[in-house]
C-alpha cells in the first residue's frame, strides 16, 4: 500500500525529481517507491517526472499504471526519437525540466544506481550553503575496472586543463539544483548533461559536492556500451565545444526603465 498524496497538491512545488528512463520498466515501480519514501516524510510538496525516452518495452504503461493515488507522478514522452532509440539524456533534461514546476530540482538516473533517499541531505545542504548546485560523489564508492579508472583520470585531467573543472564526479546524474540554472543550460545540444556542474560555474552559480552511494544495476541494461577510445574522442569534441561556448558567452540580465 502506499500513501494518497491528495492533499500535498498545491499551486507552490518546492522539488521536481526529474528521471530519464529508456527502457527502464523494471526500475519503474521500484523508483517511484523510492522516492515516495525518500520525500513523503520530509513534508515538502513534491512530485516526480519520469521522462519516456523513446523506451520499447512497458516503462511508459508501468508510470501510468502507478499514477492512480500519487498525484504528484507525472510523465513525459519525448518526440520524434530515433527508431528503437531514445534523444539522450542531455534531451531527456531538457524536456524535463522545462515541465518540472518545482523551486529546486533533483536528478537521477531511473536505473536504480543512485539511491533517491540522499536528496533530503543534498536539498539541505543546497540551502544551507545557498548554492546554485549540488552535485554527487559516487567516486568513493565505485569499483570500476583498470581501463575505467585510467579512462576517468585522463578525462578528469581534460576537464580541468580545459575547461577549468575541478568536480570529481562529473559522471554521477544524481544532483539538486535551482530552477533558474536548470532553465538556463543548453542542454538542447547532445552530450551537455555531462557539464552540467561546470556549465553551472561558468554561468557564476555555486556548486558543492557530497558524497553518495553508488549501487549496481539490478535490471534492464546499461545504456553505455562504448569502449574507453569510443566514448574518449566524442568527449574530447564537446570538451572543445563547453570551452567555446564559455567564451562566446555574454551577460544576458536587464532591467525595465520606467517613467
Amino acid at each position: 500500500m502506499h500513501a494518497d498524496t491528495t492533499s500535498q497538491t498545491p499551486a507552490t512545488v518546492e522539488v521536481s525529481v526529474v528521471a530519464p528512463a529508456h527502457n527502464e520498466e523494471e526500475n519503474i515501480e521500484p523508483l517511484v517507491r523510492e522516492i515516495e519514501a525518500a520525500l513523503l516524510p520530509t513534508g515538502c510538496v513534491f512530485e516526480a517526472i519520469i521522462v519516456d525516452d523513446g523506451s520499447t518495452d512497458g516503462t511508459r504503461d508501468r508510470v501510468r499504471m502507478l499514477m492512480p493515488g500519487r498525484p504528484w507522478l507525472r510523465c513525459i514522452a519525448m518526440q520524434h526519437t530515433p527508431p528503437g532509440k531514445g534523444n539522450g539524456q542531455s534531451a531527456a533534461f531538457h524536456a524535463g525540466f522545462r515541465a518540472a514546476r518545482g523551486e529546486l530540482i533533483a536528478v537521477l538516473d531511473a536505473d536504480l544506481q543512485n539511491d533517491p533517499a540522499e536528496i533530503p541531505a543534498m536539498i539541505a545542504l543546497l540551502r544551507e550553503s545557498e548554492a546554485g548546485l549540488v552535485q554527487g560523489d559516487r567516486s568513493h564508492a565505485r569499483r570500476d575496472n583498470a581501463v575505467r579508472r585510467i579512462g576517468s583520470v585522463i578525462g578528469r585531467a581534460f576537464r580541468r586543463g580545459l575547461l577549468g573543472d575541478t568536480i570529481r564526479d562529473t559522471g554521477c546524474s544524481l544532483r539538486v539544483m535551482r530552477r533558474e540554472l536548470a532553465l538556463r543550460l543548453p542542454l538542447e545540444f547532445r552530450g551537455m548533461h555531462r557539464f552540467i556542474p561546470i556549465t553551472a560555474i561558468h554561468l557564476g552559480y555555486s556548486v558543492k559536492e557530497l558524497r553518495v552511494t553508488h549501487r549496481p544495476r539490478k535490471a534492464g541494461t546499461t545504456k553505455y556500451g562504448l569502449g574507453i577510445v569510443q566514448r574518449a574522442l566524442p568527449g574530447l569534441r564537446d570538451l572543445f565545444a563547453v570551452r567555446w561556448m564559455r567564451s562566446r558567452r555574454r551577460p544576458v540580465n536587464s532591467t525595465e526603465v520606467t517613467p
